[in-house]
């Protein structure tokens, strides 16, 4: 990753959250996380992340995946991971955001 312009490490990529596509993207809205709404709203399945091949490796869909569940939290929202990448490696690599994950368990939700 590039430093940012003070040269103190690694610059964080600005997520905006784009609510009429259902989409948070980069400013350039080259890489994005595409989700759906369900139960009312009170869901948010993640369906697709994306990242252009010139972007890979620079950890944007790990930071378009904490935009989202940071939202879901803040919107007392659960996420279903649909999208492979967010069940398969984002999830594994940040255990702490399970507890927003959805789960059809009643006793879990209590």
């Amino acid at each position: 990753m590039a430093a940012n312009a003070r040269g103190e490490g690694p610059e964080v990529p600005k997520i905006v959250w784009n609510e009429s596509q259902k989409r948070f993207e980069t400013e350039d809205k080259k890489a994005y996380l595409q989700y759906e709404l369900r139960d009312g709203g009170k869901v948010m399945d993640i369906v697709h992340t994306f990242v252009p091949t010139s972007k890979r490796g620079l950890g944007l869909a790990s930071h378009l995946c904490v935009s989202a569940f940071t939202h879901a939290k803040s919107h007392s929202m659960s996420v279903i991971p649909t999208c492979s990448y967010v069940s398969d490696t984002f999830l594994p690599r940040n255990p702490s955001w399970k507890s927003v994950s959805y789960s059809m368990d009643p006793k879990s939700n209590i």
